[in-house]
């Protein structure tokens, strides 16, 4: 493991994680450790925007067909 240490945490923003952490029991730090997880675990912007290029759209509707099927549904 590695430790990771974050300066210029302003007060209020500490209080709130240690109020949620101690809302889950847990200490501030495996508090913290369990939310970065998270984050790291999430695709970036540009990861999400080149999936979406490669998304095959053979067969999709065209931009005409989705903005017709729009407009008759507010009919």
């Amino acid at each position: 493991m590695v430790t990771v240490y974050i300066r210029d945490v302003d007060e209020a923003t500490a209080e709130t994680l240690k109020q949620r952490a101690a809302a889950e029991g847990r200490s501030v730090s495996a508090y913290v450790a369990s939310e970065l997880r998270k984050i790291a675990a999430r695709p970036t912007n540009a990861q999400v925007v080149e999936r979406l290029r490669n998304v095959d759209r053979t067969g999709a509707p065209s931009m005409d067909e989705i903005v017709e099927a729009l407009e008759s549904s507010r009919r």
